[in-house]
């Protein structure tokens, strides 16, 4: 990464009263030219776009805008994007944009904010971000942030072909915010520095309000994001048949190598994956969250790997295979498989429109716990089983949630019409049953110990039932052994 240009003294105009260039403090120059200075303001081209279409999503961010409005009449509505956090001293994170603005702007820029201002018949919305960055002060070339060092920002111009909305300079809006009147409401934890401008207009309890009414008007998914969590499961397979081409390297280096094999389809077909994949190998497949991925991947035990492509516009897939790592199961893997299938295929078989949400997790359950009376893992009856749920030792986790714009999506909102509620068609849920035997768990035979299976899929709810949005990767163990040998190959 090349050293910053930054003078330790910054050329600003005289006559300006703009904030100096933040300067680094051992950059190699020591400062900038007149002469320097007076060439760079000069002799660039015009970059500006003048064919920019809509982006394909804008009618629907202004439904959802509209949705909002109706909601919170007669309020200042403000939904900032974020800004950029420091990884270390100077560098930072990879942006990404808030949910709830991105959901109803498109826009993925850090420092945006959105702002529905109430009029007598509902809001005008106005989209706040940075302009192109400046060539007179010489903060294009000078600013760490500036345009030739991280790329060309829109023009609020272009942005407001974009995304549909008007566009203004987001460096006046604190001070617009301060002078403001009447009742406010503010998506919390993005953005300090509006919230602070804000500070004596806002109560926590009415911006919470906006917070859960944005979580629950992304429980149905429209026919933009049905599309575009297909597009995620559909790389996401691509990239497991990617990792099963790659397990002898894998064997011959770490875990690292799967979670490096399948980042590689995210980035290439998506924005990144959707959340830390989970490659975990052997005994490792029993931790749930198995993110370090330093371990050995070794033939003759299984890999669990749950990993999931997201989309440009964010919306991400959630699947998990669990994988024979030489392409057999032997018999006991292969029992504690198929027992895990079929409570997945009682699961799916339970998301239906009408249905309870806790329905699908209840159907699992059930197989589950049948599956350890059975094996003489617990004692019976299964009803006594389920209800103190003593399958739990080994089950561990809620079979499934909500999927979107965050792999755990709507997560704020109410419980009445979430993991209480009522499944409609257009909401997408994951169904992801499991099995976990610890390797110190003495209550299991010890041939047991240090297996871990999970399967799970991204479930649409249709009109009529339910439509698998990851069914292109095989589930049965039987159809897994054949897909392996066939890629293998």
């Amino acid at each position: 990464m090349s050293d910053a240009l930054n003078p330790e003294t910054p050329v600003i105009p005289e006559e300006t009263e703009e904030e100096p260039i933040k300067q680094r403090k051992n950059g190699l120059y020591p400062g900038v030219s007149d002469e320097l200075a007076e060439s760079m303001k000069s002799g660039w081209a015009d970059t500006e776009l003048h064919d920019l279409r809509p982006i394909p999503q804008a009618e629907n961010t202004a439904a959802r805008r509209a949705a909002l409005s109706a909601r919170f009449p007669g309020e200042r509505l403000v939904i900032p994007a974020g800004n950029l956090k420091t990884r270390s001293n100077d560098t930072e994170y990879a942006f990404r944009a808030s949910v709830e603005y991105a959901y109803l702007t498109g826009n993925q820029t850090e420092d945006g904010v959105l702002v529905l201002e109430p009029t007598k018949t509902g809001h005008d919305a106005t989209i706040y971000l940075l302009p192109r960055s400046n060539r007179e002060n010489g903060e294009f070339w000078l600013d760490g942030q500036g345009e030739l060092w991280v790329g060309r920002r829109h023009s609020l111009t272009e942005a407001e072909k974009l995304y549909g909305i008007p566009a203004s300079d987001v460096r006046e809006l604190p001070e617009a915010l301060r002078e403001a009147t009447g009742p406010v409401r503010v998506v919390r934890g993005y953005d300090a520095g509006i919230e602070a401008a804000l500070t004596d207009k806002v109560t926590a309890e009415r911006d919470e309000e906006l917070r859960v009414f944005l979580s629950e008007a992304r429980l149905v998914k429209d026919e933009f994001e049905i599309g575009e969590l297909q597009k995620a499961c559909d790389s996401t397979a691509r990239g497991f048949e990617d990792v099963v081409k790659i397990l002898d390297k894998a064997e011959a280096t770490s875990e690292r190598y799967v979670e490096g094999t399948f980042f590689l389809r995210a980035r290439v077909e998506g924005n990144d994956i959707g959340y830390g994949s989970i490659c975990a190998a052997g005994p490792h497949a029993t931790t749930l969250h198995w993110v370090r991925n330093d371990g050995a991947v070794r033939s003759g035990e299984l890999l669990l790997l749950d990993a999931g492509v997201e989309t440009h516009t964010y919306y991400t897939a959630d699947v998990t295979r669990t994988l024979p790592i030489n392409g057999r199961f032997d018999e006991l893997q292969k029992k504690i498989y198929d027992a895990v299938y079929e409570a997945q295929e009682a699961g799916i078989a339970a998301v239906q429109p009408g249905a309870k949400f806790r329905d699908f997790h209840d159907a699992s359950q059930r197989v589950l716990a049948e599956k350890l009376v059975e094996w003489g893992l617990v004692e019976g009856p299964v009803e006594r089983v389920l209800e103190l749920g003593l399958q739990r030792r080994w089950t561990l986790h809620g079979t499934g949630h909500m999927l979107g714009m965050d792999v755990h999506d709507c997560a704020a909102a109410r419980r009445e019409s979430y993991v209480d509620g009522t499944l409609e068609p257009g909401m997408c849920l994951t169904v992801e049953p499991g099995l976990y035997f610890q390797a110190d768990d003495l209550t299991v035979p010890e041939e047991y110990r240090g297996i871990g299976v999970r399967i799970e899929d991204d479930i649409l709810v249709t009109e009529d039932g339910n439509r698998n949005l990851s069914d292109s990767l095989p589930r049965r163990s039987d159809e897994v052994e054949a897909w392996m040998a066939r890629l293998k190959a």
